[in-house]
This record gives structure tokens, C-alpha cells and sequence, in this order.
């Protein structure tokens, strides 16, 4: 796996689960490697199967130096809308690393306003190892949430697309309108409670 570059001191990887879904919450994780306990296999947590994925988080958080998750609920994303509920979620994540870092590395093109150095990096779960171990924490996290949600509402099938908007979520979602798990300011979730 290729490194964006180095410094010296505690560099955090950031990353997010669950922007795109119409229901649950949206995820973010903070994560500082330490590099003298290497995990081995990190990578995008999305070419990963869900039995990898668990692994590997039980690996981060017994050998990062610090790691942190943030979740912004539903009700708040419909708020303030997904960039920001998903920027205050990383925020929130990396407040939970307990120590500063000298930058932060963050996924993609954008990222909110910290009090540390930020570099955003395109592809960044599959380029750096912390943005992949964040990118894995994250995602177990919320996958664990929507199983949760499932419970609640089974009817909705939240164990199997984990709130996304697959054909079969659609249709429970037209035949039942919405949850408070959904997030009402989503297109398809707005139209279905029209009905």
C-alpha cells in the first residue's frame, strides 16, 4: 500500500461510513497508527468481506495508539444536511483520539475546519494506512448500528442494505413509508412520506 507522505509526530487517518443510505446514521472514524505494531491486510474497508472487516477492527483498536468514532443521528443530517452532520462526525471522532495530532489525513476532495493541519487525500482508504484502518472502524461500527435499526424495524431489511437504496429498500420503503430511522430530508424518503 502506497503512503501520501511522512511526518513526524501522531498522524490521525479519518474516514466515514454511511453518506450516501436513506436511513441510519452517518459514521466517522479517527484512527492513530502505531508504528511499531503493524496490522497487517488494512485496506478500503469496501473490498473487504464483513468477517475481514471485524477482524481488523478488533486489530486497530487493541494496537492503534489512539482511535476515536463519532455518530450523527438521522434527525441531525436532515438538519444540517449530510456534509455537515458527516463533517461534525469527524470532528467528534478525531475530539475522541484524547491527544493532538500533527496532521490530519482525511478521505476524500473536502473536510471541515480543524484546529490541526489537514490534507485531504482522494482514495485515501485505499492509499493510507490510518484513513484504511478508520475507513474499517467506521464501517463495522455502522454496520453494527443497522443491525441494531433491523430489530426495531425488520420489515425494512436494514441487516441486508444497511439503509442504502437498493430495489428492495425502496419498495419496503413505499410500502410502509418511512421510519425514524430514515432520513427525511432524502429525495426517495421525502416522496414516500408524501403517500
Amino acid at each position: 500500500m502506497a503512503t501520501v507522505d511522512v511526518c513526524s509526530g501522531p498522524i490521525a487517518g479519518v474516514d466515514e461510513a454511511g453518506r450516501g443510505p436513506l436511513a441510519g446514521p452517518v459514521v466517522a472514524a479517527a484512527v492513530i497508527l502505531d508504528p511499531h505494531r503493524p496490522i497487517s491486510g488494512l485496506a478500503d474497508s469496501k473490498k473487504l468481506s464483513a468477517s475481514r472487516r471485524e477482524v481488523l477492527a478488533g486489530a486497530v483498536r487493541e494496537r492503534a495508539v489512539a482511535w476515536g468514532i463519532a455518530v450523527v443521528e438521522p434527525a441531525d443530517i436532515d438538519r444540517l444536511n449530510i456534509l455537515q452532520a458527516t463533517f461534525r462526525a469527524m470532528r467528534g471522532a478525531l475530539d475522541a483520539l484524547g491527544t493532538d495530532p500533527v496532521l490530519v489525513r482525511i478521505d476524500g476532495n473536502r473536510s471541515p475546519r480543524l484546529p490541526w493541519p489537514v490534507q485531504t487525500v482522494v482514495g485515501g482508504d485505499g492509499l493510507d494506512r490510518a484513513i484504511s484502518a478508520a475507513s474499517i472502524l467506521a464501517k463495522v461500527h455502522r454496520d453494527a448500528l443497522m443491525l441494531d435499526l433491523h430489530e426495531q424495524w425488520p420489515h425494512y431489511g436494514f441487516d441486508r442494505h444497511k439503509g442504502y437504496p437498493t430495489a428492495a429498500h425502496l419498495a419496503a420503503l413505499e410500502a410502509h413509508g418511512p421510519c425514524p430511522a430514515h432520513r427525511r430530508s432524502f429525495r426517495p424518503v421525502f416522496q414516500a412520506s408524501l403517500f
